[in-house]
């Protein structure tokens, strides 16, 4: 007699099998179903719908392995679990939640499978084994397009979050911009109150430091990239600008910078200056406070090379693949005002992109001997992709 293969259980047993999970999900901490939503319901009919399919269609032992994996081949739109993982997040499931429901599933139809194979032992075992290898093997694969889908809707969300948040900060900083500045060129108030402005003035524009950083950061993750205005300019006169700022501002420390009398390209001057200051005041931040921050420009016919070395503590060689990420931090023995030091962590990640943005590269290196030192390589004139904008064009990322 022909074993009764678990694809036709499945189809015939829909309703019971379906009821079982609910049931079983009762007893799940913390409790994972919306027992009235229907809707929802239904996602779990067209997941046993597509385990069914699955366990019909032939399938070879390295098909076996990578679907193993959760790395299964995959069809044209949206998967059944993805949109059971989207529908879950809208109803504020939490991913502990979304697994516990596949849990489930998988444990109520392997129970009553088990008790329809132990009540009907004719025929051999072989297909029973080689149907609950591949069911298992499906529920993996759901897993894993569940989980994934739902991490990218949480990350898409948080960014725009972000976004908005940064976006909104804007108008009351440039207020308080504004206002502290207006009062420290008051001539008729006691020095008091223009000492207070001062602290106001420069507390504002550190904040509104963060929230452009943080705005670049989720622009660069919900966009095409960094966007880039190029035109020709004096890369000199850029960095000059920048060191004398940060000399200004750092008083207490030694700014070296060395450079040709002229050197110009096609760049993003404001762009630019933003990963200057991002790279020599993190080289400031992190370095000794007895050795000075050297930064050297040079170039030829083809590139630019910013070179920005300072001395100090190395960073460990296992933090150096993951400095230019966003919220690292790398931990070491740094001095100065606590309250200055604060940042979000994402100076140097926009300081790469924009450095790609660019079309170039950036690099660091970093030892007991000659300090950490970043090197970053742009070409003097970047191929467009518009008449006056050059847009990153990272992987992944389409310019508009």
């Amino acid at each position: 007699m022909q074993q009764y293969r678990l694809a036709n259980f499945i189809r015939d047993n829909m309703e019971p099998i379906l009821q079982e999970w609910e049931d079983f999900a009762r007893t799940i901490e913390p409790p994972a179903l919306t027992m009235d939503d229907e809707a929802l319901r239904d996602h779990a009919r067209l997941m046993l719908l597509a385990f069914s399919a699955d366990l019909d269609s032939a399938q070879s032992d390295q098909e076996r392995v990578t679907k193993s994996k959760g790395l299964g081949r995959r069809g044209h739109g949206d998967s059944a679990a993805e949109t059971h993982a989207e529908a879950r997040l809208l109803s504020g499931y939490t991913v502990a939640q979304l697994v516990s429901e596949y849990r489930a599933l998988r444990s109520s139809v392997l129970a009553l499978w088990g008790k329809t194979v132990e009540g009907n032992r004719e025929g051999g075992m072989g297909d029973v084994m080689k149907d609950m290898m591949r069911f298992n093997e499906a529920v993996d694969q759901a897993v894993a397009e569940s989980v994934a889908r739902y991490e990218q809707l949480v990350k898409r969300s948080q960014n725009m979050f972000l976004a908005i948040l940064g976006h909104d900060l804007r108008n009351p900083l440039g207020t308080l911009v504004s206002g502290s500045s207006f009062v420290m060129q008051a001539a008729d108030i006691p020095p008091k109150y223009i000492l207070a402005a001062t602290r106001m003035f420069s507390s504002a524009k550190r904040m509104s430091k963060l929230v452009n950083d943080l705005i670049d950061f989720t622009r660069s993750h919900l966009g095409p990239g960094m966007p880039i205005r190029a035109r020709q300019g004096s890369l000199v006169a850029v960095c000059g600008q920048v060191v004398d700022e940060l000399r200004t501002f750092h008083p207490e420390r030694r700014i070296e910078f060395q450079a040709p009398p002229e050197l110009d390209a096609v760049f993003d001057d404001g762009r630019i200056a933003q990963m200057l200051s991002n790279l020599i005041g993190n080289a400031i931040q992190y370095g000794s406070a007895d050795a000075p921050v050297k930064v050297s420009l040079s170039g030829n016919d083809d590139e630019i090379v910013v070179v920005i070395n300072n001395q100090g503590p190395p960073v460990p060689p296992d933090k150096i693949s993951s400095i230019f990420e966003p919220l690292v931090r790398v931990a070491a023995n740094i001095h100065g005002d606590q309250a200055e030091r604060t940042s979000l962590g994402i100076g140097l990640f926009i300081s790469r992109e924009i450095v790609l943005a660019h079309g170039g590269q950036i690099s660091v290196a970093s030892n007991a001997e000659n300090g950490t030192t970043f090197t970053a390589t742009i070409p003097r004139n970047p191929k467009k992709t518009r008449s006056t904008d050059v847009v990153a064009n990272l992987p992944g990322r389409v310019a508009p």
